[in-house]
């Protein structure tokens, strides 16, 4: 199974166009790169990309999704060929969905794999921190962290849960400054979690790198069989993708990460990013590519899964774990297990 089966366009005013059998990328009219069709499963573009017709047809044909995105990586649209799957699979899924007490157990279950990843960001963090006063800290937001996850088996409301979730999250995000080298501290300091527009640069990356992994979760659903726009812990509305947002909960500290890391490295610098009308910041072009670069050799890392009990790149974790949320939807018995890994 390919790791780099996605196709990423960050090069403003690309054209795309289909040349036989493969898909040609053009840049002021001349050739950048040529990918055989049969080794895509999606398109991803971010920005004003151009597109020909001829091109979209056969993508559509050959079930490769294309997928818009803006320069910030907010969705924008999804062009899909005809539904597949399993019929059968997805009336599954309508049935759990109505079912409050099945739908708060796999809402509990997203919600508790997202806050154990995130206290071992906190936990990791706290084990390399340079002064104890930082340690400290760390190590008592992760504290706090570990009593959301007790406080969880007790929740009865969706909307409770919820609280408990955003609670978490604002805990976590206020100690991920202490994360960042003191001398980067200033250029890309966070006050919370910020979106449409995000307001700093650390907000820029991760909005981001959670739109790929948002992509990448969605294609897993997709590819189980199941239907992304119907979820449990997110509410069902149009437009939105709510299985596919449940589903990726638990991969947002993996983003996080991979923002330090660019961070902290230097691979990632002050002028990479631009302030738009408004007070939003984004990332420039070619910072862009750097980041998607980053991401895509961070998917062949090898991570140990749990439940295989074996090693696993990480790009294919997100199908692994679709294919277990299916499971948990057919079988009674069978509940959502999280991918939570050190």
């Amino acid at each position: 199974m390919q790791l780099l089966n996605t196709l990423y366009v960050t090069t403003p005013e690309s054209y795309l166009r289909l040349d036989n059998d493969t898909l040609r990328v053009e840049v002021d009219r001349e050739a950048r790169l040529r990918v055989p069709l049969h080794h895509l499963i999606a398109v991803v573009c971010f920005g004003h990309i151009n597109l020909s017709a001829p091109l979209m047809h056969r993508l559509a044909d050959q079930g490769i999704a294309l997928v818009l995105l803006a320069d910030n990586g907010r969705f924008k649209a999804r062009l899909e060929g005809a539904v597949s799957g399993n019929v059968l699979l997805r009336q599954a899924q309508f049935h759990r969905v109505a079912d409050p007490v099945f739908t708060l157990d796999m809402a509990r279950a997203c919600v508790a794999g997202k806050i154990k990843n995130t206290r071992q960001v906190l936990q990791r963090g706290a084990r390399e921190a340079k002064s104890e006063g930082e340690t400290k800290a760390l190590a008592r937001l992760a504290d706090d962290l570990a009593a959301s996850l007790r406080a969880l088996p007790g929740v009865t409301h969706l909307d409770s849960l919820r609280g408990v979730e955003g609670e978490a999250a604002r805990q976590y995000f206020s100690g991920l400054n202490l994360l960042v080298r003191p001398d980067r501290r200033a250029a890309f300091a966070m006050d919370g979690r910020t979106r449409r527009p995000p307001r700093d640069r650390f907000n820029a990356m991760l909005s981001f790198l959670y739109a790929m992994w948002m992509n990448d979760c969605r294609s897993a659903l997709e590819a189980a069989g199941l239907d992304p726009q119907v979820g449990f812990l997110h509410a069902l509305r149009p437009g939105r993708a709510a299985l596919a947002l449940d589903l990726m909960e638990e991969f947002r500290p993996w983003a996080d990460r991979l923002a330090l890391t660019l961070i902290n490295r230097g691979q990632v610098n002050v002028d990479d990013f631009v302030l738009r009308e408004g007070g939003g910041v984004q990332l420039q072009p070619d910072a862009r590519k750097a980041v998607v670069v980053a991401y895509q050799e961070r998917k062949k890392d090898e991570i140990n899964h749990p439940l295989l009990a074996q090693a696993v790149p990480l790009g294919l974790v997100p199908l692994v774990q679709a294919r277990l949320l299916a499971r948990a939807l057919r079988e009674d018995g069978a509940p959502y297990v999280p991918f939570v890994t050190k």
